[in-house]
C-alpha cells in the first residue's frame, strides 16, 4: 500500500475503529512509513518548515493545475501526521487547497485532544506553508 491508496474518507475509517489513543499513535506511526523517500538535497532552508519543534521539510510540485507535495521530518509522529497532511492536500488544485478547513479535519480525526500544542501548532505551520505554495500557484 502507498499513500496514494489512501483517501481522506478511508482515513477516518481508518481512525474511526481503533479503539484508543495508543492504537491511533500506531496507525500514524504506520502513515509515516508510507511517506515517498525525500531527496536529501531538499533538506535545507528553502524547503524548511518554521514553527515546529522538529525539523520538517516541504517541496511543492505543480503538474498543470494540480499540487503535490513532498516531505519528511526527523520525528517518527510528525512523519505519520504528515501523512495525514498529505491526503488531504496533496493532488489538489491551489483553489481546493484555499478552501480545505483543516481545522475542522484535525478535530474530526480527534487529533487535537491527544497532540501537545506545540505539535499541533507544527502541523498548522505545515498547512500554512502548504496554503503559501497554492496562494502563489492560484
Amino acid at each position: 500500500m502507498s499513500l496514494n491508496d489512501l483517501n481522506y474518507d478511508m482515513l477516518i475509517e481508518n481512525l474511526g475503529v481503533l479503539d484508543d489513543w495508543e492504537e491511533r499513535y500506531k496507525y500514524i506511526l504506520d502513515l509515516g512509513r508510507l511517506l515517498p523517500e525525500f531527496s536529501s538535497d531538499y533538506k535545507n532552508d528553502s524547503y524548511i518548515v518554521r514553527g515546529c519543534v522538529s525539523q520538517v521539510w516541504l517541496k511543492c510540485h505543480k503538474n498543470t493545475d494540480i499540487l503535490s507535495f513532498d516531505s519528511d521530518s526527523d520525528s517518527h509522529l510528525v512523519r505519520g501526521l504528515i501523512a495525514i497532511v498529505m491526503i488531504i492536500y496533496s493532488h489538489q488544485t491551489a483553489q481546493k487547497i484555499l478552501e480545505i478547513d483543516f481545522k475542522n479535519h484535525f478535530e474530526q480525526m480527534g487529533l487535537s485532544e491527544h497532540l501537545t500544542p506545540q505539535r499541533s501548532n507544527g502541523i498548522f505551520s505545515i498547512v500554512s506553508k502548504i496554503k503559501g505554495y497554492a496562494q502563489i500557484h492560484q
